[in-house]
C-alpha cells in the first residue's frame, strides 16, 4: 500500500516507469525499488504491480539520495531533511505544475546541506517559510540542473536535456523530446539502437535535422548508461 502522502498527491500527467525513473533521476533502480518498498519515496502515479513515478518523484529521488551521502567537512550529517517528506513533496509538485513556463522562467530547485530547499526563477530566489511565507537568498545545489549523483551517473538536466530536447512535465507523459515537435528521444534512440544511423534516421524524420536526432541518440545513450552503471 502507498503512504498516505503518496496518496495525497494530485495525479499529473508526467508518468515514468522504473528504468526510465531511475536513468532521468540517476537513482539506481535497486534504490528506487528499495524506497519504494520502504516507503520512503513512494511512486505518486502508482503504486500498483507497474509503478509509475511523477515529475516530482524525480526531484524528490535526486534530493533524498543527495541528502543520504556523506557531506564535505564541516556540514552537519542528515540522512533525511528537517521538512517532513510530506512537505516535500507538497514543495516539489510546484515544479511539475509549472509545466511550459520551466522552459521561460528558468525555474529551479535548490537544495542546501542542511536539507533546505530553494526555489528561483531568472528574477528571484527564495526559501518557503510556512504560512505563504518566503524567504529570499541564495541556495546550493539545483535539483533540475545535470550533477553527477554516483560514479558514471550522470542525471541529465530535467528541462533542458539537450540544446534542442526537453521535458516539459504536461506533455507527452514528461517524456524528453525534441523541441517543437511531439518527437521522443526514445523514439529516435530505438531506431539507433536497431542499427539505423542518422542519415537513415533523417529519411524517416526528414524535418528533425542532424542536430535534432544527434541529440536524441546523445541523451538515450547517457540514460542507458546510467543505468548500466548505476546497476
Amino acid at each position: 500500500m502507498p503512504s498516505d502522502q503518496a496518496r495525497s498527491l494530485p495525479r499529473t500527467s508526467a508518468s515514468y516507469p522504473a528504468e526510465r525513473a531511475a536513468a532521468l533521476a540517476g537513482v539506481p533502480r535497486s534504490t528506487l525499488y528499495y524506497w519504494a518498498r520502504t516507503e520512503l519515496v513512494s511512486p505518486s502515479v502508482s503504486f500498483n504491480k507497474i509503478k509509475r513515478w511523477s515529475y516530482a518523484d524525480l526531484l524528490v529521488l535526486r534530493l533524498v539520495d543527495w541528502l543520504r551521502k556523506d557531506k564535505p567537512r564541516g556540514d552537519e550529517e542528515r540522512d533525511l531533511p528537517r521538512a517532513s517528506m510530506a512537505q516535500i513533496r507538497r514543495e516539489l509538485a510546484r515544479a511539475e505544475e509549472l509545466g511550459e513556463r520551466l522552459m521561460d522562467t528558468g525555474f529551479t530547485v535548490e537544495v542546501d546541506p542542511a536539507g533546505r530547499l530553494h526555489f528561483g526563477t531568472v528574477a528571484e530566489k527564495w526559501i518557503e517559510l510556512g504560512g505563504g511565507r518566503r524567504q529570499y537568498e541564495a541556495g546550493a545545489l539545483d535539483l533540475i540542473r545535470p550533477f553527477e549523483m554516483h560514479v558514471g551517473v550522470v542525471g541529465p538536466d530535467l528541462v533542458r536535456p539537450g540544446n534542442t530536447l526537453r521535458i516539459v512535465p504536461g506533455k507527452l507523459s514528461g517524456e524528453p523530446h525534441v523541441e517543437a515537435t511531439r518527437i521522443q528521444t526514445q523514439a529516435i534512440g530505438a531506431l539507433d539502437a536497431r542499427g539505423l544511423d542518422p542519415v537513415s534516421i533523417l529519411e524517416l524524420y526528414p524535418d528533425l535535422g542532424v542536430e535534432n536526432v544527434t541529440a536524441a541518440i546523445t541523451l538515450e545513450h547517457r540514460l542507458a548508461q546510467n543505468l548500466n552503471e548505476a546497476a
